[in-house]
């Protein structure tokens, strides 16, 4: 039994005074226990947002929680916002006396945020007055008004304001503050205010200033003022307090300081006796939805669902399966059960607008099991069908708000909201706030700057500390030698340096604590009752509004909104569904098939809107790599997966999704194994504990993947009802060992009861322990499976389209874009630099002799704005096409422009079709200068000198661009360097291009390849140095960091001493180098630890290079060997050029296959002409034909490839056009002497349509 005697501390600060209380809720409460306290008050600075977690705490500590604030008082009205008079501004104590001062606190808290921010929250006294009902106040600390008058020697105001309070409050709810903090001013109002007490007959309250708990957490709060101020600890003007007395202290220091005062100890009882206030939530807060006259929300809704399960299933069906009818009705009953029909009118309502408005989404989570949501047309999957449960979305045993997230394309998403916004009403409608913490690492970032230690030294400890995405370590993580993070070198600096000492320790006690506010970036609450009468509000955290045009902010985080009964909405971002929708507008634009999120198909049987294309044709994509791109498959696991699994179904592609997770990835090749069995060799090698469980697990071969394969073991062998099978998913989840054991128990006799033997009932059990704590939620992986399906579709059938969509999509991300632009390029689509003439604002598709380019778009060139293009290009629509650098300066304002967006579109080609780069470059101030002048004339009206028929103007002779000769030189590689810079890709070539082709064979890995999975592996890299700095280690011996760049990106390298020693002379920036290491992840950086280098690397110079060198030195020519007589199968060359070997993971076939095909022999590929100048092998010899270039995709089924084109193009033999076969990226080019052919566009069209032809043309 505590020996203290009770108090109550009616001003507090916690955490929530962002970055100026340091004390944590349960502490506080804890604390206060410790004190013998009944009660304690929360009061942070102008806002409630710990209310809902101090009370529940403090409830749960067996202490009374006092609900109040600090508010901020405007020094005139709180709409004043005169920065000369209304800067200043008081501090007031507020507390809820009862349900009726709360609603009052909401309110106030809110005001003061929407209608009186200025610097701080505020409100005013007119607002104070008509808000005041169930309120206690005091006369605060000296920061409030009275008190601040008294010090200011203003009496006559002080006893105004006195006079004012107290007709608000009246006696009894209005008290004299006293504190006591070591500043001679608070003695001087101490002293004052005890005079004015007699007059007016108030009652005393002492109260401590508490800011922080303990007393040993004074100097980790100094230090957090530091952090909040931007000083550091040795800034001898910096914010601080005045001692170290500001924490939660005992009655007996209290009676210490204020024991003389009569009433001063014993009135913090009676107020906190006086404060009741209720704040447990009470039912749900659904938004009204008007339904028809004459239906209640359940009779709508049934209406509704009737109407789609004819839609969905066809009306025979819907009238006659009585599973199907048992299912709906099962559904229909448990919603309304809960009270939820309302809940399901307002998403369909929802997606019924995004329907009309043509705004794709996509569900997420395990909506996707419901057949009302599918009925609705909510959701876009077959429950069914697809083996999904409805209690894994909706428990009955399990009371809590259906969670249906929809995703929405990231550019549209607002209109929903405002759609939201329109229908509810602003006030019923708030974003949510968030709020960011201290992490491990941010606290010793921000904790070294405090105390003023070395940047270099702070960030050396703070790298020390894990980053792992999902994974937050925390600093006692790393000093723990039992846990999985611990660092001894940590623990070593730790222990033997005081300094570092106080950093740790001071970082890990302000770890953890909240930092500042922010809004989720998709959660919205939406209310049958303005939200202030639930929750306080805040306003928009960043801008006047929030998204959508929401002018508020829950001051409450997600999982408190939720707790009360508020509906959350989550208006999720989702980028790939703008690609879907960009590439839908296209292909109907190009080949007028119109698709749409309903009908692009994703699994095999599905007919889209052009019959011709097959699904099939996604899987065989996918199983050959080509994912990037793809949605959720197009990292480089998720590439390595589809090619060992080869998925054939959109079930494959769920299991996939399911199984690349830590855990049950080591299922991964024993389900590829019973898979491929089952599909390629017509074996069922999966042995079931009990026949039973096939029809369970038949579609993952036995494995268990999915949370709805549980549900289903436990309810169709031990009897569960669905919903108390979840709670085995649950128990097994959470470890929650108690309950896993009952459940244990009841499954075995639920199990046996059946027929079932306690040996398989245990065997079963046993999997489902394991199995559960990784089970998956196959709803959602199926959600994400269409899209993944979908995306595949459109890259397999329309590449182009498709591509170009992707690069609008992502044009702000310049690394994105340099994998997309290589992927293009890979797959045979040319991409065209921007042009002033014809890009837009996005990536485009051009038409180029039959062929399809894509134009580079201006908006993804860096340091140029949307309006600025938006300028140019409103320009070009209304005049047309600019004739000439002239005609551009005189019609665009390149003032508007600005100087930095004009000079970066100059570096990367805009304007290459009239002059040089440098020319332009030179000229660009010419450029804006004429340009300024033209415009200033015209906007002045001098330009006309005569009016009517006889108008003319004067125009400014200037020579904008100097000649190239007068122009100084700008190196070549400088020219890419600005493409790579401003771009984010080498778009007229990269120069690693020529050199990494020849050294292809040499490297196991690129960069774009490498991820964490590689970690601890060996492997053979090729590229440039891209830049280089090096290091002396403790011991004097020199290393290197360095950075690899290849075609796709960059990765860190590290030269450790040995390495370095031996390379050091021959390692240089710009270097072409082949490198082997052992790739180190730490988190999301990774690095290879180089082992050898080779930097006499021998590279061939381009095949057009060789070419030109023969045609112009006559003794080369002579000296190139003639070409081998025509042969009778490929593999017999010529010995001068042998092409490198086909890519990894080529069938091992032999290449003389292709000599199956009943055509003419090819020749091998001898890079020379004949002294005329004609191709060899012309057909008919003079020159006049046409050569088809056909290039297939270095992929394990190009040679089938190329025999299918052989064998199409000879039923086009009555012409005389010549043909070559390229393998793309090979080098490998094989012609056809005697193969002639006749190109026609039906024959180009043929050739295009076989899967793995990259790209088709014809050229004279």
């Amino acid at each position: 039994m505590s020996q203290h005697k009770p108090f109550v501390h009616l001003h507090v600060h916690s955490e929530y005074s962002l970055l100026d209380g340091l004390s944590r809720l349960d502490h506080l409460a804890e604390r206060a226990k410790a004190l013998n306290q009944p009660a304690i008050a929360l009061t942070d600075h102008g806002a409630m947002y710990g209310v809902m977690p101090f009370y529940r705490t403090c409830k749960a500590h067996g202490i009374k929680p006092i609900i109040g604030i600090e508010t901020y008082v405007a020094a005139r009205r709180m709409q004043d916002k005169d920065p000369q008079l209304d800067r200043e501004r008081f501090h007031l104590l507020l507390l809820a006396e009862n349900q009726t001062g709360y609603q009052n606190l909401l309110k106030i808290a809110s005001a003061a945020q929407l209608d009186g921010y200025y610097y701080k929250p505020r409100i005013d006294h007119e607002f104070l007055a008509q808000h005041s009902a169930g309120l206690i106040a005091t006369t605060g600390c000296l920061a409030a008004e009275i008190p601040r008058a008294i010090n200011q020697g203003n009496m006559d105001k002080a006893h105004e304001l006195m006079s004012f309070y107290l007709d608000v409050f009246g006696p009894d709810r209005f008290f004299i503050e006293l504190q006591e903090h070591d500043i001679p001013e608070l003695t001087k109002v101490n002293n004052e205010l005890l005079q004015m007490a007699k007059k007016y007959n108030l009652r005393f309250l002492a109260t401590n200033d508490v800011h922080y708990t303990t007393p040993e957490e004074a100097d980790p709060h100094d230090v957090l003022l530091c952090i909040q101020t931007g000083s550091t600890i040795n800034d001898p003007k910096r914010l601080r307090l005045s001692n170290k007395e500001y924490y939660l202290k005992s009655y007996e220091e209290m009676e210490k300081l204020f024991g003389h005062i009569p009433g001063a100890l014993e009135n913090s009882l009676l107020i906190a006796e006086m404060c009741n206030v209720d704040l447990e939530p009470k039912g749900y807060h659904l938004p009204i939805f008007e339904v028809p006259t004459g239906k209640t929300p359940h009779q709508y809704l049934r209406e509704l669902c009737e109407k789609g399960l004819v839609w969905r299933y066809g009306e025979e069906r819907a009238r006659t399966d009585q599973v199907l009818r048992d299912r709906l009705n099962h559904e229909l009953n448990i919603i309304h059960k809960m009270g939820f029909d309302t809940y399901f009118l307002i998403v369909w309502d929802l997606c019924e607008f995004a329907r009309k408005a043509d705004i794709w989404w996509n569900v997420r989570g395990s909506g996707a099991g419901s057949v009302v949501a599918y009925t609705l047309g909510i959701t876009s999957i077959d429950p069914l069908k697809n083996g999904l449960i409805f209690e894994r979305f909706l428990n009955p045993g399990r009371v809590s708000m259906p969670d249906i997230d929809l995703d929405y394309p990231d550019d549209r998403r607002h209109e929903m909201v405002e759609y939201a916004v329109k229908k509810y009403g602003q006030d019923k409608v708030a974003q949510i706030i968030t709020f960011g913490t201290l992490g491990a690492r941010a606290a010793i970032r921000d904790v070294g700057r405090a105390l003023d230690m070395p940047l270099s030294q702070v960030d050396e400890i703070a790298r020390m500390i894990p980053a792992i995405p999902g994974k937050p370590v925390k600093i006692k993580n790393v000093l723990d030698k039992e846990h999985e993070f611990y660092s001894a070198e940590f623990e070593q600096k730790y222990k033997s340096d005081p300094k570092i000492k106080q950093l740790v320790d001071t970082a890990m006690q302000l770890e953890g604590v909240s930092r500042h506010a922010s809004s989720h970036a998709a959660g919205v609450i939406i209310s049958d009752k303005p939200l202030v009468e639930y929750v306080p509000l805040n306003r928009p955290t960043s801008g006047e509004t929030g998204l959508g045009g929401i002018r508020s902010v829950t001051q409450w985080p997600m999982e408190i909104v939720e707790s009360i009964g508020l509906l959350k909405v989550d208006f999720l971002g989702l980028s790939t569904l703008t690609v879907l929708r960009k590439a839908a507008q296209l292909i109907e634009e190009r080949h007028g098939v119109k698709y749409t999120m309903d009908n692009i198909p994703y699994d095999v049987g599905q007919v889209g809107p052009d019959p011709d294309k097959k699904p099939e044709a996604l899987f065989e994509m996918l199983s050959r790599g080509e994912v990037l791109g793809v949605f959720q498959v197009e990292g480089a696991g998720m590439r390595r997966l589809m090619m060992e699994m080869k998925p054939q179904r959109f079930d494959h592609i769920i299991a996939a999704i399911s199984l690349y997770r830590p855990g049950p990835m080591e299922n991964i090749p024993e389900y590829i194994r019973r898979m491929h069995a089952a599909l390629f060799e017509g074996k069922d090698i999966v042995e079931y504990h009990t026949p039973e469980l096939k029809p369970i697990l038949e579609d993952t071969y036995g494995i268990l993947v999915y949370q709805e394969q549980i549900i289903r073991i436990a309810s169709e062998l031990a009897g569960y009802e669905p919903g108390d099978a979840d709670m085995i998913r649950k128990a097994v989840a959470k470890k929650k060992k108690k309950l896993m054991e009952e459940h244990r128990i009841k499954f075995t006799e639920g199990a046996m009861a059946r027929g079932f033997s306690r040996e398989v009932c245990e065997a079963i059990w046993g999997d489902i322990e394991f199995f559960a704590r990784y089970g998956f939620n196959k709803a959602h992986a199926a959600d994400y499976a269409v899209i993944t399906c979908q995306t595949a579709f459109l890259k397999a059938h329309y590449p182009v389209e498709y591509m170009t969509a992707l690069l609008s999509v992502e044009r702000d991300n310049t690394d994105k874009i340099a994998k997309y632009l290589a992927e293009a390029r890979r797959m045979g689509i040319e991409v065209a630099q921007p042009d002033i003439n014809q890009a837009i604002l996005d990536f485009r598709i051009e038409d180029n002799a039959g062929q399809p380019v894509i134009r580079y778009g201006l908006g993804a060139i860096k340091n140029v704005g949307e309006g600025a293009v938006e300028l140019i290009l409103a320009e070009r629509e209304e005049n047309g096409l600019f004739a000439d650098l002239r005609d551009f300066c005189k019609r665009v304002d390149l003032r508007r422009i600005g100087k930095r967006a004009l000079e970066s579109m100059i570096k990367v080609g805009v304007f290459d079709r009239w002059g040089t780069r440098p020319q332009l470059l030179d000229g660009m101030d010419r450029m804006i200068a004429y340009s300024g002048q033209t415009h200033e004339a015209a906007a002045a009206g001098q330009m006309s000198l005569f009016g009517g028929e006889m108008a003319a103007k004067v125009e400014v002779e200037v020579d904008l661009l100097r000649p190239s000769s007068a122009v100084p030189a700008i190196k070549h590689r400088q020219i890419l360097d600005w493409e790579r810079e401003l771009i984010g890709v080498y778009l007229s070539e990269h120069p690693l291009e020529r050199a990494l082709a020849q050294l292809k064979e040499q490297i196991s890995v690129t960069t774009v390849d490498l991820n964490a999975t590689w970690n601890g592996k060996i492997v053979r890299m090729a590229g440039m140095i891209a830049s280089l700095r090096t290091h002396t280690t403790k011991k004097g011996d020199p290393m290197a960091f360095a950075e690899l760049e290849d075609l796709e990106g960059k990765v860190d390298l590290v030269f450790f001493p040995r390495t370095w020693q031996a390379c050091r002379d021959s390692v240089k920036v710009d270097q072409i180098v082949v490198l082997t290491g052992k790739v180190q992840a730490r988190g999301d950086e990774l690095t290879i630890l180089v082992d050898s280098v080779q930097t006499n690397v021998q590279v061939a110079k381009p095949d057009r290079e060789v070419e030109e060198t023969a045609e112009s030195n006559p003794e080369i020519r002579q000296k190139t060997p003639s070409p081998v007589p025509t042969t009778k199968s490929i593999q017999e060359r010529s010995p001068v050029y042998t092409p490198p070997p086909p890519p990894p993971n080529f069938e091992e076939t032999s290449e003389a296959q292709l000599s199956r095909v009943p055509v003419a022999t090819p020749k091998a590929n001898v890079r020379t002409r004949p002294a005329n100048g004609h191709r060899n092998g012309n057909g008919n010899g003079n020159g006049n034909g046409r050569l088809l270039i056909i290039e297939v995709k270095p992929v394990a089924f190009w040679k089938e490839t190329c025999r299918q084109a052989l064998t199409l193009s000879a039923e086009y033999a009555d012409g005389n056009d010549s043909l070559k076969i390229i393998l793309a990226g090979q080098k490998l080019a094989m012609e056809f002497p005697n193969h002639h052919v006749r190109v026609c566009p039906e024959l180009l069209d043929r050739l295009r349509g076989i899967s793995g032809i990259a790209r088709v043309r014809a050229t004279r």
